[in-house]
């Protein structure tokens, strides 16, 4: 089997090799993203919500009885009770009993659902998209040494790739040019022989990664290689250490070994071979089509490709290039640079068609009229704001109120200042706040008060941490 050799020349190969890790021994703080936390949390349940599905459309009346999915929860990996959880969704999942005596409650798709699988369904036998996952599932093949991997790991990224739920049927069967099963070679937990898929031959054409794709190869010590610097995106509020951020500019110049190539020979724990490791997660979750995945998937294949700790490492160093969600009970490792935001910036066709299915997802049944649930949320987020705002309010004016129950100038001034605080949604309301903010502090209108004074002083420091959160100009912010 034809195989890309990673040698260079003598020289270059040494010199690979001497090299020794030079990371600093700084922490790299994790800084949480909430534009990608929200592109992960918005597929909640996504996953069972399919899998449920397939059960349904897969039985013969296409409309099983509830007592046969209950038991199947664990597989179907449900986070609640089967019935909980089809009521959760009543625009995908309706239940009913059939016209029979002592019958039990059955479940079927509603119509929007059912006409939303029938458009998978053609979308899925489209020649075009069964090549391109054919291609994609080989690419995931040849980033082993063997060119073949267990079909325990296949099956935890059969999501993630848009694998079929039945492919070892449906699929493989068309593409004898590219796969076939195998012995692993060793047994699993049960004892029993455990079974893989292998590329039935190597596929230069495909031997190119993401990255690599219309860059000009140049010349290094005699081989022609690509200089390939990959994109930092840090969110804000992330600030990386003066030595981090050099160690990062010279470990970003170092020559791109393709994920493709054999660099085991590279030292472990030398930067070039970091490099390589970085790249191999990088064109991992680049075949994925959400470009992202769970991070026990990810831990699972180093581990059988021989990389163990070396994933681990790769993962912590660069969050500019990879972001752990810890979003939906589990931790997400997600490529920054395929999102804009929470949004996808190139979109498969087959993450359009699961969008449309979060999208039932979120319509729920209020009075018998649907609504969005995101909206449902937000409502209740508010009330519950407006609920506090109106308590600390009280609060405040109970503070500043006078002795004899009367309230000076001064006392109803710090009444609207405060409540202007306390409703900060709208801009405007900070925008006078800040602007009257240097006359409440005034000595003429304090006449001695120290307490009152240290309460204006608190008042300003609030005013300036909630415009700083309202990114209001720097402008403004400077006249407090």
């Amino acid at each position: 089997m034809v195989r890309i050799n990673a040698t260079i020349t003598t020289d270059i190969h040494h010199r690979l090799r001497r090299q020794i890790r030079t990371f600093v021994n700084a922490r790299v703080k994790w800084v949480r993203d909430p534009y990608l936390d929200t592109a992960v949390e918005k597929e909640k349940n996504l996953k069972s919500l399919l899998s449920l599905k397939n059960l349904i459309i897969s039985h013969p009346s296409k409309a099983p009885p509830l007592r046969t999915i209950s038991p199947l929860k664990p597989q179907l990996n449900l986070p609640t009770t089967a019935l909980k959880f089809i009521q959760n969704y009543p625009f995908v999942f309706k239940t009913f009993r059939p016209p029979i005596p002592l019958s039990t409650l059955h479940v079927k798709l509603t119509p929007n659902a059912e006409s939303l699988h029938n458009d998978e369904t053609l979308f899925l036998n489209l020649s075009h998209y069964r090549k391109d996952l054919a291609q994609r599932l080989a690419k995931l093949l040849m980033l082993t040494r063997a060119n073949r991997l267990p079909f325990f790991v296949i099956n935890r990224f059969k999501f993630d790739l848009g694998l079929p739920h039945d492919y070892l049927l449906s699929f493989l069967s068309e593409f004898p040019e590219y796969f076939q099963i195998c012995q692993m070679g060793f047994k699993g937990a049960d004892g029993r022989e455990v079974f893989g898929l292998e590329l039935v031959k190597w596929r230069k054409d495909l031997a190119v990664s993401v990255v690599e794709k219309g860059v000009k190869r140049e010349d290094f010590g005699g081989e022609k290689r690509v200089h390939i610097r990959y994109s930092m995106n840090l969110p804000r509020g992330f600030d990386l250490q003066k030595k981090v951020k050099i160690w990062a500019e010279e470990w970003q110049n170092l020559p791109y070994i393709s994920p493709y190539e054999d660099a085991f020979h590279l030292a472990p724990n030398s930067d070039q071979a970091e490099k390589w490791t970085v790249g191999v997660i990088h064109e991992l979750l680049s075949l994925l089509i959400s470009k992202k995945t769970e991070r026990e998937n990810i831990y699972c294949l180093g581990d059988h490709l021989g990389f163990g700790i070396r994933f681990r490492k790769a993962l912590v160093h660069h969050p500019g290039i990879f972001y752990l969600s810890n979003k939906i009970r589990t931790h997400t490792i997600v490529l920054r640079e395929a999102f804009n935001k929470n949004i996808l910036v190139e979109k498969h066709p087959l993450m359009r068609m699961r969008y449309k299915y979060i999208s039932l997802m979120n319509k729920v049944l209020r009075r018998g009229i649907p609504i969005n649930a995101g909206a449902l949320r937000h409502r209740k987020r508010l009330a519950s704001v407006k609920a506090a705002n109106s308590k600390r309010m009280k609060q405040v004016k109970r503070i500043y109120r006078g002795k004899q129950g009367k309230e000076t100038c001064i006392h109803k001034k710090l009444a609207t200042a405060a409540e202007a605080v306390f409703t900060f949604n709208d801009l405007s309301f900070c925008r006078v706040l800040l602007s009257k903010l240097p006359s409440l502090c005034a000595p003429s209108d304090v006449k001695g008060d120290s307490r009152l004074f240290k309460n204006v002083h608190v008042l300003m420091v609030v005013a300036i941490f909630l415009a700083k959160r309202m990114r209001v100009g720097r402008s403004i912010s400077s006249k407090v």
